[in-house]
């Protein structure tokens, strides 16, 4: 089986599991897609611990599909589900079932946007020698790219996805670049928020992250502020 087929078969088992997820979480809990669009528009933490202890058992499975379906659509908060997970579970496991359902997540909406935007992108691409150079250096780096931009905390999911979707970067690439990328960041989402709902007990490590989170994005700033100039100046 060569390359494009292989990519095409996984394709397919990505619709058809999706598809299968979707009815099945319907079927199982008519509510439960309205309820998902309410914490997550919401921000009710308390909320959202409640509703997952309420499963029991059951609450990593409707944890992992919340959290599959919210990174698919992009553009809705993942921070009150990785709090609760926290919460609910512990830090540890909180950490992994996080990071498990935001990168499945991200991989499949890339798969279902990659398939719908891919070749209207290549038209737009044609047209311009800055997109085309743009879009061949996503080839080529798209893996280092990708791992960096997942590694970023509380960057916008649906954007990251949107670029990886339109770029050159193999789904392979993709694939590996956000569940080594998507860790870090998971990772501290999920303390961050544990440690914003139990505040009193965690002050110190709570502004020792923060802290660190501003450093890394004024670097970032300052960096691509440097390049700004230099490529002016030149």
């Amino acid at each position: 089986m060569n390359k494009t087929n292989r990519e095409i078969v996984v394709k397919l088992t990505a619709v058809a599991m999706l598809a299968i997820l979707v009815v099945s979480a319907y079927l199982a809990k008519p509510d439960l897609f309205a309820t998902i669009w309410y914490l997550a528009t919401s921000g009710d933490i308390s909320g959202t611990i409640e509703f997952l202890r309420s499963f029991g058992v059951w609450a990593i499975v409707i944890s992992i599909i919340i959290d599959i379906l919210i990174n698919m659509v992009g553009f809705l908060p993942s921070i009150f589900i990785s709090t609760a997970n926290g919460i609910v579970f512990g830090i540890g496991p909180g950490i992994v079932i996080s990071w498990f359902a935001e990168t499945i997540g991200v991989i499949s909406s890339f798969i279902l946007m990659r398939t719908v935007l891919r070749s209207s992108a290549e038209e737009l691409i044609k047209k311009s020698k800055m997109l085309q150079k743009i879009d061949e250096f996503s080839g080529s780096s798209g893996f280092q790219m990708m791992l960096i931009a997942r590694m970023l905390p509380y960057f916008p999911s649906g954007i990251i996805t949107a670029l990886g979707a339109v770029s050159r970067i193999s789904l392979k690439d993709y694939i590996l670049a956000n569940f080594l990328g998507k860790l870090p960041s998971t990772a501290l989402e999920v303390v961050v928020g544990y440690d914003v709902v139990n505040y009193q007990e965690n002050q110190l490590r709570l502004a020792l992250i923060v802290f660190g989170v501003t450093v890394i994005y004024g670097l970032l700033w300052w960096h691509n502020k440097s390049k700004s100039k230099n490529g002016q100046s030149n």
